[in-house]
């Protein structure tokens, strides 16, 4: 009985660091900019305006267009309001 509490134990530590420590990352994508990454493949994410690199796996295209993103939460954003982060978005405004 006492490996389940452990196992247990360990599961919760595990999901706690995965969501929201370390592991974050590779989930929600980085917010910085890599240095090994070549500046030509590089687009600024439509929400909030960091450079994303061509690797990037947070991409959607809308209205005939790719949009690369930094993380799912930007990701997200757009995918609310899509008119809003886009240029004929902007330019109806």
């Amino acid at each position: 009985m006492d490996w389940i509490t452990s196992f247990l134990l360990f599961a919760v530590f595990f999901y706690v660091m995965m969501r929201f420590g370390c592991g974050s990352h590779a989930v929600h994508g980085y917010h910085q900019q890599h240095a090994s990454q070549s500046e030509a493949g590089d687009t600024k994410d439509p929400v909030c305006g960091i450079k994303v690199g061509a690797d990037s796996h947070y991409a959607e295209v809308y209205q005939g267009r790719e949009y690369r993103f930094c993380s799912r939460n930007c990701l997200d954003k757009f995918d609310a309001e899509p008119q809003r982060f886009t240029e004929q978005g902007r330019a109806s405004a």
